[in-house]
């Protein structure tokens, strides 16, 4: 199953009008430092408490000789202004994990692929898949809906699309917190799923993505 992460390119299909640009990694802080002067509350994200994790299962009469995998980030930044309903988050997709043996037991899948299996499947993600290094970041751009919904500006792989990301948020004075699933069909953005032997064995159509992203509060005297 070392081909089917085209399918992380659900990221950048996800609908079917063309949003804004997105700020690229470093531009962001410049609108929420202003936000902070004007004492609109800012977050940062906490890379070490948040996490993007994408599942993949398989199909077809042959599944059983494929694998379920789990490819996620946990190296998420970026800035948060619930007052201003804005969020900015990015990461670096060579810095993505594949099948972390919590994160398999947490989408229920009790079998660990080898470690040859894995590195194939990181190795084919970062060169023909996602071309890592043309395109080696991904941006997500938020805006707070008034039913409470997330509507996400998802750059990846140089096209942005819009997402419609139900969330459920929490936030005080110290802390944001956003987390919640979306379930995607590759087909519904012209993705062809993986599928080899006329579809003897393939990937199911329908990803998940589960999100936990935490903020802290942000100084513009205190940090970058």
């Amino acid at each position: 199953m070392k081909c089917f992460l085209p399918l992380l390119s659900l990221l950048a299909a996800c609908g079917s009008q063309l949003a804004p640009p997105v700020p690229g990694p470093g531009e962001a802080p410049g609108s929420y430092r202003a936000w902070a002067t004007t004492g609109t509350a800012v977050y940062e994200v906490d890379p070490r408490a948040s996490l993007l994790a994408i599942t993949v299962r398989r199909a077809g009469l042959m599944a059983r000789l494929g694998h379920d995998h789990v490819v996620a980030s946990r190296t998420l930044s970026g800035y948060v202004a619930p007052g201003a309903g804005k969020a900015d988050v990015s990461f670096r997709v060579d810095q993505m994990t594949v099948d972390e043996p919590q994160l398999l037991r947490e989408a229920g899948i009790l079998k660990q692929p080898s470690s040859q299996a894995v590195e194939g499947t990181r190795a084919n993600m970062l060169g023909p898949v996602l071309e890592a290094q043309r395109f080696p970041m991904v941006a997500l751009r938020a805006e707070r809906q008034a039913d409470s919904r997330l509507r996400v500006a998802v750059t990846l792989h140089g096209v942005t699309r819009w997402l419609a990301l139900p969330a459920t948020v929490r936030a005080d004075a110290a802390q944001v917190i956003a987390s919640g699933t979306a379930r995607v069909k590759q087909t519904d953005f012209g993705i062809t799923p993986f599928s080899i032997g006329g579809g003897l064995l393939s990937v199911q159509d329908e990803l998940e993505v589960r999100y936990h992203i935490v903020a802290r509060r942000w100084s513009p005297f205190v940090g970058p």
